[in-house]
């Protein structure tokens, strides 16, 4: 994942900073408390997309 995309990709809910996590191949956004999957590369940065985290992740 290249680190200036990371840079200024944002929640496109709530625009709030999105963690990247490397291993899992998602961008997370804690207020939202949403997981983006990111597919050959390329964030999918739709809500209906987005994985729900589980309680404490």
């Amino acid at each position: 994942m290249d680190a200036r995309l990371l840079e200024i990709l944002v929640c496109p809910i709530c625009k709030s900073n999105l963690d990247y996590r490397k291993v899992d191949k998602e961008l997370v956004c804690k207020p939202c408390k949403l997981a983006f999957p990111i597919r050959d590369d390329i964030p999918v940065m739709l809500e209906d997309e987005a994985r729900p985290l589980a309680e404490g992740e």
